[in-house]
């Protein structure tokens, strides 16, 4: 309950790093040791820091390197998305809930290279596909830590790839069910890597490598139907830009990567 009070404290309330670090991540590896706290505790102490972490970037090496928070992240979410009963929709489904939150903050404020983020992309894209059939709350939280991993440039365009999560959204955009506000989200998404390929952001990227890149990801979206889906619903984009977005382009040919 006291790690649960903690994680409610709100970001913007500042505290001083000698009044918690220590502790807190004294808990975390004590418990990734022992396994002494509940799921909920432990998502709870990794709220409180990961809530510090968005106005303090000293906490990064912390968060990154010494308590390994993706693999923590992952771990937390594969299990649960195993273990929830979607019918009863219990307490599995607000602690996972916190972690996709928790996780969308990381992917925005991290910017380390790191390993283990195609892990938890992989985690995410999972939970992705389990909650679209059962729990569409669930299945529309995952797509915001999925966008923001697409705009990073610590985060590998091969990772996207090798982890599912370009399949995970090429499905939900195909869906009968997809509403206006994740088709902005899924627009966004794909617009994001668009962009990233054209090479104005990996100039330092051999030609060779990213076009095979764009090449793979290509194909992935010829192979879904992208394409064809995109332009039968591009109408709603002014739309969807007007109610949700200030910034969605309103050129087609950005949704798209052109090999």
């Amino acid at each position: 309950m006291a790690l649960f009070a903690l994680s409610r404290i709100n970001r913007y309330f500042k505290i001083e790093k000698k009044l918690y670090l220590k502790e807190i991540k004294e808990i975390i590896k004590y418990h990734q040791e022992h396994q002494n706290l509940t799921r909920l505790a432990y998502q709870s102490a990794w709220m409180f820091l990961m809530e510090r972490f968005y106005d303090d970037q000293s906490l990064e090496d912390d968060i990154v390197n010494d308590l390994h928070f993706a693999i923590e992240a992952a771990r937390e979410i594969e299990y649960l998305t195993k273990c929830i009963d979607w019918k009863r929709k219990d307490e599995e489904v607000f602690v996972v809930k916190r972690w996709l939150i928790v996780v969308a903050d990381y992917f925005l404020t991290c910017t380390l290279c790191n390993v283990e983020l195609a892990g938890l992309m992989s985690s995410i894209a999972q939970l992705f596909r389990a909650a679209r059939e059962y729990y569409r709350e669930i299945s529309s939280l995952c797509i915001y830590p999925l966008r923001n991993a697409a705009e990073k440039k610590n985060v590998k365009i091969d990772d996207l790839l090798k982890s599912g999560v370009i399949d995970a959204v090429l499905e939900e955009i195909r869906q009968p069910t997809l509403d206006d506000e994740m088709a902005g989200e899924c627009f966004e998404f794909f617009a994001l890597i668009s962009e990233r390929l054209k090479g104005k952001e990996e100039e330092k990227m051999k030609e060779a490598k990213r076009k095979e890149k764009k090449r793979k990801i290509f194909e992935r979206m010829e192979e879904e139907g992208y394409e064809d889906c995109i332009t039968s619903i591009y109408g709603e984009i002014s739309f969807v830009n007007e109610k949700y977005y200030l910034d969605l382009s309103l050129n087609i040919s950005d949704y798209f990567v052109n090999v």
